[in-house]
């Protein structure tokens, strides 16, 4: 499980996350939604432990992302997936990861097959596509087989195709149990994929519920979304 608790961060005199609570549990992909500027990936960052909060806490499994002792084997997440080195190949940015978490080469060969990369395993990454890239970062954020997963925009840059095997993935994952937590803009494709929606504005909490319980018959969920954060928007804010 994934939770958060009475989280706040500041940056100076601004409040990207205000007193924000809520948890994401295992067996359904979560989507989490809002704004720009709402707050979602500063809460997955101080989760993930690569920001500190100002006050609150985010848990993985009731623990602090830092005192975990081999984290890829516990939680796989996807923030950026342009963060790897350009010059290093797509085996080889896997592999490194393996190692300092104590999985096997193995692992790192039948991923790059599973994720559709086999072919171009030895190629560096500072060629990929954006798609290629987004398969890589799957590929690291499933490295460790965690049971948890965190994935910010996960279907930018990905054809139809990719974007269809994101969704059944991150589907079959919670049918096995694990705990999903999806954030992304599109809202036709969170309609598809999430079971149990979190929706957050001006980093505040607007709506922690099932899907069915948010958009009532004969309203999609762009128009219930729009509808609920209609005063949560800040035209040019960072996320």
């Amino acid at each position: 499980m994934i939770e958060v608790r009475d989280l706040v961060k500041r940056y100076g005199s601004t409040v990207a996350v205000d007193g924000l609570s809520f948890q994401v549990r295992p067996g359904q992909v979560t989507g989490f939604l809002g704004p720009n500027g709402a707050g979602k990936s500063t809460t997955m960052r101080i989760v993930l432990g690569l920001d500190a909060p100002t006050s609150g806490e985010g848990l993985i499994g009731g623990r602090r992302y830092a005192a975990m002792r081999r984290p890829l084997q516990q939680v796989g997440a996807l923030l950026d997936a342009s963060a790897v080195h350009p010059g290093r190949s797509a085996y080889d940015h896997l592999l490194t990861l393996a190692r300092t978490n104590g999985i096997g080469p193995r692992r790192v060969a039948a991923l790059l097959e599973s994720v559709g990369l086999a072919g171009v395993a030895r190629k560096r990454a500072g060629t990929f596509s954006l798609g290629m890239k987004q398969r890589l970062g799957i590929a690291a954020a499933l490295l460790g087989d965690p049971a948890v997963l965190m994935l910010d925009e996960p279907v930018n840059g990905l054809d139809p195709e990719g974007v269809r095997w994101i969704r059944e993935l991150m589907r079959s994952l919670a049918a096995e149990g694990r705990t999903v937590l999806l954030s992304s803009h599109l809202m036709s494709e969170m309609a598809l994929t999430a079971d149990h929606l979190v929706i957050i504005g001006r980093g505040r909490l607007i709506a922690d519920c099932h899907m069915r319980d948010l958009v009532p018959d004969g309203e999609s969920l762009e128009d219930a979304y729009l509808r609920l954060t209609a005063g949560s928007v800040e035209h040019g804010a960072a996320r």
